[in-house]
Order: structure tokens, then C-alpha cells, then sequence
């Protein structure tokens, strides 16, 4: 029976995306777990064993694995599955937790830690898969928004979650075991729980974006080679475009994460504290701006989700230069207001990027790969965040740092304004751009042009 079917599969789609939501954010847990255990760490192996420098390099070199990972987990993911490669990435993490936990040295933990972030890297993709299969794709920016709160707030819920354990006494060891037992937990769950599919309940499959990179064949679950997947991305400048929009965003964004507590310290003197209190504005408004971000674009013309960035990466620069202005003037009050107004006109459009955007490209034949690009590209430009940004810091100031990153993101509007450009001049507002669908799979504009 029809009826029947249809509120089966919306109890199903309401399932999977809890289950993704909870699975993703319980990856923070084994991610946010070295920032909180580093203070515990350097008392107990001192400046001789392990230093501040020290922690930043097996930082860095787990980043360097994270951005590597994206894109090797995004092209087997296509292959392997959705649900495989989440799993997958998870199992793999709490591994690589447990191994970091029992570490005697420097090597092992930049061993693990590495380990971690690669493993970890698979799971957004295995994600994005796995929705390319059980959402429609009038549906794809409301859907992805909330699974982005996986990510914007699962950080501030590792952290606190694991805050319990410390203030409780628990060494930092302790701490990484935690972690793994609580990830163990959800992955048992969603190992039972998740399907790749709503062919595995005996429903049918939503519609892709008809206008995806592979044409008709967007609807098939697998790629029949490396090349199949790959050459439509290779040929398509929006998609570059896209990851060029990436790179800057994911730049500022890492910015912020990394350093607002510390900048409200140095220039605000505030208390650590409080700094971290008013550092939690970020995710949470920017968590508000995706939600609003993601409906917006499920309803724009063209599905050109673009029309949605451009105007936020226009305020995003603005603030980022009233930020530099505040900064100067010592206005805590103004900083507070900047940083709000980044996070929303920010954090909406970075949340589009390898969400909705990569299964408008992907279609489910080529999501991961295309989410994969996407990150990798972003994460390249997030290398910049830490030792770039903070040389700057140390020699320029603030102010002149936020100049900088405001200038990033007027880079980023123009290549979103491009993107935007290019669609409106090849298609009409109903989606029909009279060229035939074997050119557009060549040009790769079929992609954004429904």
C-alpha cells in the first residue's frame, strides 16, 4: 500500500537522521579529547617529554591526515557504501583512542593521533552517502542542516561531556578510555540501527538532483571505475569553484575555533573562563544560521544555492572588518556583536558547501567523492589557521589579522559571485538552459542548473 509505504519510509528517514546525528557527534568525543587532556598531559611528562610545541606538531600532523583522509575515504566511500565507511571511521577512531590512551611517548601519540584523524576523516563522507540515498533532493539543504549541528555542536558536547569526567578526577588516560567506551556505545547502536538504504526496508528510493555531474546515472549507488567517478569533477569549474569557496571559509572558520578564547583573553582581558563562555557563541549562532541557511536553499531558483552565500559572505567580510576596528578600540561590547554577525553570515554557507552542494553534484553515485573534494579542499586552506594566522598575530596584531581574514572572505565572495554568474547566464529560473544533457555533463553545469 502507498500510504503505508510512505509513512514507513518517513519513520525510517526520521531514524536515519538521528542516528547520523548522534553517530557524527560522538566522533567529537575522540576528537575534542586532546584538547581537553593536553594541560593533564604536560604535567605529567614535563617540558622534557612533552611541550606545548610538541602537542601543536601531533595537532598539526593530524590535521595534515585529516585533509589527506577526506579525500581518500571520499572516493572509497562511493565504492564501498555509505554505512560501511561510517562505521567504518568510527570503529577505527575509538582503535586509535584506546592506542593514544596507553601511549608511553611522543612517537605513539603522534602515531595514534594521526591514525585518529584519518580514520576519522571517513565519516562525514559515509554520511553524506548515506543521505544521498534516503532523502529527496528538494529536501537536501533542510536535511543537511540539521545533520551539520553534528559538527558545529559536537564539539562543545565532547568538551563538556568529557569536562564531567575531569572535574570528577579522572586522569587524562582515563579521559581517552572514556572516549572510547562512550563512542563503542553509539557505534553498537548505529551498527544495528543504520541502513544504506531504503531498499533494505523495501521501499523505494527518493529522486537525486536530475541535474547532477553524472546525468541519469546519478542514481546509481556505485561508480563502475576511478575514472567514471572522478572526470565529471575534473571538467566542472562551478565545482571548483565551490572548493575554492572551501578553502577561504573553512580558513576563517578553523580561525575562530582556534583562537577566539585566547583573543578575548589578550585583547578583552577577560578570564579563561568567560573567554570560553563567550568563545560558545560561535557554534551556537552559527548553528541557528544553518538551519536558515539550509531551507533557504531548498527554495531558492535553479536549486543555485549560492544565491543564499553570496549575500552572507558579503556581511561575513564587513564584520570581519568591523571585528579589526573593534579590536583596535578595545570594545568588548562591538567584538561581541562582530563575532555574532561572523558566525551567522559565515557558518550558514560553509555548512551548504559539502552537504547539499556535494549531493547536487554527487547525485548518490559520486556524494562522498564529491563531499571528499570539497572538505579536502577546505582543510588545506584550515593548514593556514594555526601557524599562518598566529605568526601574524604575533607580529601584526589582531586587528591586522582580522583585516586579513576579511580579505579571505572577499576572495570567497567572488568566487561564490562567480558560481552564482555562471549559473544564471547558462539557465533560465525554471532549470531549462536548452543545451543538451550530454553537453552539460561535459561543461559539468547540469550539476546547478535545475
Amino acid at each position: 500500500m502507498p500510504g503505508v509505504d510512505q509513512s514507513r519510509l518517513r519513520r525510517w528517514q526520521a531514524t536515519t537522521v538521528v542516528v547520523l546525528l548522534v553517530g557524527y557527534t560522538g566522533y567529537y568525543l575522540c576528537r575534542s579529547n586532546l584538547s581537553v587532556a593536553t594541560p593533564l598531559i604536560l604535567a605529567e611528562f614535563g617540558p622534557a617529554g612533552v611541550d606545548r610545541r610538541t602537542i601543536g606538531a601531533i595537532s598539526s600532523a593530524g590535521v595534515l591526515f585529516y585533509a589527506v583522509g577526506k579525500l581518500a575515504t571520499g572516493l572509497v566511500g562511493d565504492f564501498a557504501g555509505g554505512r560501511t565507511m561510517f562505521l567504518a571511521g568510527l570503529f577505527g577512531s575509538v582503535i586509535a583512542t584506546l592506542i593514544f590512551g596507553a601511549g608511553t611517548g611522543v612517537a605513539v601519540f603522534a602515531a595514534a593521533w594521526a591514525f585518529n584523524r584519518f580514520m576519522q576523516s571517513a565519516g562525514w563522507g559515509g554520511l553524506v552517502k548515506v543521505a544521498s540515498h534516503w532523502f529527496a533532493s528538494r529536501h537536501y539543504g533542510s536535511v543537511m542542516a540539521v545533520l551539520s549541528l553534528s559538527f558545529l555542536m559536537g564539539d562543545a558536547v565532547g568538551r563538556y561531556i568529557l569536562a564531567i569526567f575531569l572535574m570528577g578526577g579522572a586522569s587524562w588516560r582515563a579521559l581517552f578510555y572514556l572516549a572510547a567506551a562512550i563512542l563503542t556505545a553509539i557505534g553498537a547502536a548505529t551498527l544495528v540501527v543504520l541502513r544504506n538504504s531504503p531498499r533494505d526496508i523495501g521501499c523505494d528510493e527518493p529522486d537525486v538532483n536530475a541535474d547532477n555531474l553524472y546525468s541519469e546515472r546519478g542514481s546509481e549507488s556505485r561508480p563502475s571505475g576511478l575514472r567514471d567517478l572522478l572526470r565529471p569533477y575534473g571538467a566542472s569549474k562551478p565545482f571548483w569553484l565551490v572548493c575554492a569557496v572551501s578553502f577561504g571559509l573553512t580558513l576563517i572558520r578553523e580561525t575562530f575555533n582556534a583562537w577566539i578564547p585566547l583573543y578575548l583573553v589578550d585583547v578583552h582581558r577577560l578570564s579563561a573562563g568567560q573567554a570560553a563562555q563567550y568563545s560558545s557563541l560561535f557554534p551556537f549562532i552559527g548553528g541557528l544560521s544553518t538551519l536558515a541557511a539550509g531551507a533557504a536553499s531548498d527554495r531558492v531558483s535553479n536549486r543555485n544555492r549560492m544565491a543564499v552565500a553570496v549575500p552572507g559572505l558579503l556581511v561575513c567580510a564587513a564584520s570581519l572588518a568591523w571585528l579589526a576596528v573593534a579590536s583596535a578600540r578595545h570594545s568588548l561590547t562591538t567584538s561581541l556583536w562582530a563575532i555574532g554577525l561572523v558566525a551567522f553570515s559565515l557558518l550558514g554557507p560553509y555548512s551548504l558547501l559539502a552537504g547539499a552542494v556535494a549531493l547536487d553534484f554527487g547525485g548518490r553515485r559520486g556524494s562522498a567523492t564529491a563531499a571528499g573534494l570539497i572538505d579536502t579542499a577546505g582543510y588545506l586552506g584550515a593548514v593556514l589557521s594555526g601557524y599562518a594566522v598566529g605568526s601574524l598575530v604575533e607580529t601584526r596584531g589582531w586587528p591586522t589579522a582580522f583585516h586579513a581574514l576579511a580579505s579571505v572572505a572577499a576572495v570567497s565572495l567572488l568566487a561564490a559571485a562567480a558560481y552564482w554568474r555562471l549559473v544564471n547566464r547558462t539557465g533560465d529560473r525554471d532549470g531549462r538552459s536548452g543545451r543538451d544533457p550530454e553537453t552539460l555533463r561535459r561543461t559539468g553545469l547540469g550539476s546547478v542548473l535545475r
